[in-house]
């Protein structure tokens, strides 16, 4: 896991298996996801603190709606258990990892697929496999190939009000997953070309920018710290009216 990568960087707290938090260090947990993770019942789960209100933020409307929630990077398998916690009973939890030794997770509501994020191929056998797609994590190999490949192929295929979640975009800065500041081809890059396309509308050369399925698809992006969500949703020429009597 990334984690592991940068643990040197900043002090690492730990949870879960009779270890707790010091009080100053602990979010505010009004949140079920960090009430879930820092008093972890399960299997192994690395997350970045702030991460919790993201995904609450974004997440909570699904909850008992029965979603179907692809994760691509399963690790030791805790956070499937987090999903399935959060999300309520009939939520089906899609695990996509390269490690075959995933499988042992698999159960009635949890589904493991083995394959290489960054392989087109086996991205176009995930879309066959899984029809649909409410909420989709990245959180796999981090590397900007992997990410950019992953967005291209299943961004599409994400209902048109679900939710398309990258983590650790930190990545985009260091050179061993093919980062580096302003880099040409990272993902955080990438992704700020989204913004113009989500103004596709308004651009006056169509030969370089204009309305496409992106633009069309898409209601929202959200940059925070390391994680990019991209909200669904479907999008018509927007209109411009006039109200009211002129002051002037």
């Amino acid at each position: 896991m990334l984690g592991r990568l940068i643990s040197g960087l900043f002090p690492r707290l730990t949870a879960g298996e009779g270890k707790s938090l010091p009080g100053a260090a602990r979010p505010h947990l009004e949140n079920p996801l960090a009430e879930y993770f820092f008093g972890n019942p399960g299997r192994l789960i690395e997350k970045w603190h702030h991460y919790f209100d993201i995904y609450h933020r974004h997440f909570a409307r699904f909850r008992a709606r029965s979603p179907v929630v692809v994760e691509i990077g399963v690790a030791h398998g805790g956070s499937l258990q987090m999903w399935h916690h959060y999300f309520g009973p009939g939520t089906r939890v899609v695990g996509i990892d390269i490690d075959p030794r995933c499988r042992r997770f698999e159960d009635e509501a949890t589904t493991i697929l083995i394959g290489d994020q960054g392989d087109r191929r086996f991205l176009a056998e995930v879309r066959g496999a899984v029809q649909r797609v409410d909420i989709l994590i990245d959180d796999g190999g981090h590397t900007m190939g992997q990410q950019i490949t992953t967005f291209e192929e299943l961004y599409p295929h994400v209902q048109l009000d679900g939710i398309y979640l990258c983590e650790d975009l930190h990545t985009s800065f260091m050179p061993e997953y093919g980062g580096g500041y302003r880099r040409e081809g990272t993902f955080l890059e990438y992704s700020k070309a989204l913004v113009d396309r989500l103004h596709g509308w308004y651009s006056r050369d169509h030969a370089v920018l204009t309305a496409d399925e992106f633009t069309q698809a898409t209601y929202a992006l959200h940059f925070y710290d390391s994680i990019l969500v991209i909200e669904k949703g479907p999008k018509a020429l927007p209109e411009f009216s006039t109200t009211g009597t002129p002051s002037f």
